[in-house]
């Protein structure tokens, strides 16, 4: 065990200097406006260079240093959490692949680059959802992976699309791809980025992905991986501007943040409530994107990484706590038992609200004033407001349920705080969220955005805020679910607790006809008439002819010519 302590202690320490060392030099690119461009020339194809390129700008340094802090928490969290697991020594390999394919994918401002980076995090977050190597992860690793093979096939394919720009590097072709020329491009990689962020139709992959540990949960499914397609589109952004595409990515990504926001109020397991609530700020990304304000974008996705993972992280330390069991039913009055982790998960769940002075009140205040602004319909309009008013839902039925009213823990449950590496780990990223938002503003944004609302549409956020705190606690006191029940309204239970009947599309009726499919190819083609004409039909007709030859070239023919010779000239004179 020693030598566990070690490891992770030395990876953590080695993480969070690094996570220093590229916050100096992110501010330092962001001051004197820097940028720094290294390319190594691999080959030379029809005029088009293949290389392989790094960019170092104060967005790809801050978003590094970001992915390294958590990293670093994360590790040393998973000291604790991980104790006694087996095969402790196979998780920090897959933790420090994972961070390595993640600096791959976001120092890499090209596409044939950035499908290292792109793979490594799926073929990764497939082995770390399948860790506990159960028939549920494996399902849930099954879904992950096809899901984003849909992704990375789209990479592939616009790879094959920019051979016709001259190059790969989509940091220089961006601004002069329109929609008359690149309009399947952009598609492509818009459906990329769908995928690793899990948009509407790609959205049940991520609650089915949190059947991977909790520190991987609090990695990769909060801040980092899913994160990887936001960046994607930010990276994209210039491509985006007065493009056809922008009005698609805000109405899926209006979509998603309601659909998630509603089934996370009437889900029951504490990862998957906290996986929607991910899923629901990526579309707060993905849709002031697509209004034009990608900064806004990349200034809430720092922020979210930062509390979300805590939140992760609050959520691990109770689910270890109470006997492994994830169901917020089974919980209550935490309060009087973890004070340390109910604190710090009650400041991220504030941050994630918008809570005044909280990190995430400067990013998504002014994300909403600003769309608030924007040329808006009506439909996107109150799929924002209704959002808004859900996410604060939820998150105090979630303090309802765990945090506060009646203590319904199981008999003989040890419940405390006593693990120093679970709770050091969260108070850094505690400080962390309760800093970042105003630092971060003031370096992002050093001059004041003008916001010019009328009073209703300035107060209208904080009374949706208000409103759904109150609904969220008042209507989980009158058990709303056993309520609607009893109306026979069980039918509207289902379809909003089961994100759209969307883990059934993706997995049921799609799979079955899908494999089906392919088995019937994998017969016909492949054992079929590729196995009779491709490569074992031409290996058996050289194998003969080859066999042919060797007994033509053997000294036997030879003997037997010349007894054969013999024999007909025999029978010949005989009969003459």
């Amino acid at each position: 065990m020693v030598w566990k302590i070690s490891m992770h202690l030395n990876c953590m320490i080695f993480l969070f200097l690094g996570s220093l060392s590229l916050m100096v030099i992110s501010l330092q690119k962001l001051c004197f406006d820097m940028v720094t461009v290294i390319e190594w020339d691999i080959l030379m194809l029809n005029s088009s260079s293949v290389v392989f390129t790094m960019i170092f700008d104060w967005k790809s340094m801050m978003f590094l240093s970001f992915v390294l802090l958590i990293s670093s928490m994360v590790l040393y969290y998973s000291g604790g959490y991980m104790y006694g697991d087996p095969n402790f020594n196979r998780f920090m390999y897959l933790v420090l692949a994972f961070v390595v394919s993640m600096g791959m994918m976001i120092l890499s401002p090209n596409l044939i680059s950035i499908l290292l980076g792109w793979d490594g995090l799926g073929l990764v977050s497939y082995a770390l959802v399948i860790y506990y190597q159960n028939e549920k992860s494996a399902d849930a690793g099954m879904l992950t992976v096809l899901s984003n093979r849909i992704g990375d096939v789209a990479i592939l394919l616009s790879i094959g699309l920019m051979f016709t720009l001259g190059g790969w590097n989509f940091m220089f072709y961006t601004y002069y791809m329109i929609d008359e020329t690149s309009f399947l491009l952009k598609m492509l990689v818009v459906i990329a980025a769908m995928t690793k962020s899990a948009q509407i139709p790609f959205s049940a992959w991520l609650p089915a992905a949190m059947a991977a540990p909790t520190p991987v949960s609090a990695l990769v499914h909060s801040s980092t991986l899913v994160a990887a397609g936001v960046y994607l589109m930010i990276r994209f952004s210039p491509a985006l501007e007065n493009s056809k595409m922008q009005t698609f990515i805000l109405i899926i990504s209006c979509l998603t943040m309601f659909m998630a926001g509603l089934g996370a109020n009437f889900e029951y397991d504490l990862k998957k409530i906290i996986a929607l609530s991910t899923l629901s700020q990526l579309g707060v990304m993905l849709s002031i994107l697509s209004l034009g304000f990608p900064d806004m974008s990349f200034f809430h996705l720092m922020t979210h990484a930062l509390f979300k993972a805590l939140l992760f992280m609050c959520a691990g330390s109770i689910i270890h706590n109470v006997s492994e069991c994830q169901d917020i039913r089974y919980m209550g009055s935490l309060v009087k038992f973890m004070p340390l982790s109910v604190t710090y998960m009650s400041v991220a769940n504030l941050a994630l609200c918008g809570f005044p002075f909280l990190s995430g009140f400067y990013s998504k205040d002014l994300i909403l004033e600003m769309a608030f602004m924007s040329l808006l319909n009506m439909l996107v309009f109150f799929l924002y407001v209704l959002s808004t008013g859900l996410t604060v839902c939820y998150t105090f039925r979630l303090i309802f349920y765990s945090l506060s009213g009646m203590v319904k823990l199981r008999v003989m449950i040890c419940v405390n705080d006593n693990s120093k590496l679970m709770v050091d780990s969260m108070g850094i990223l505690g400080i962390s969220a309760v800093v970042s938002g105003s630092l971060l503003s003031w370096l992002i944004f050093p001059e004041p955005s003008m916001i010019c609302l009328s009073m209703f549409m300035k107060s209208l956020v904080l009374f949706v805020s208000f409103m759904g705190g109150v609904l969220g606690y008042i209507l989980n006191l009158m058990n709303v679910n056993s309520l609607l029940n009893s109306l026979g309204m069980y039918f509207c239970i289902l379809f909003m607790g089961s994100m759209w009947f969307m883990p059934y599309l993706s997995t049921l009726n799609l799979n079955k006809m899908n494999l089906g499919l392919g088995a019937n190819y994998y017969m016909v083609i492949d054992k079929g008439w590729s196995e009779f004409m491709g490569a074992q039909g031409l290996y058996s007709m050289v194998f003969k002819v080859s066999w042919f030859l060797g007994i033509m070239q053997m000294s036997g023919v030879k003997l037997f010519m010349k007894s054969f010779m013999f024999t007909v000239i025999v029978i010949f004179f005989v009969y003459i």
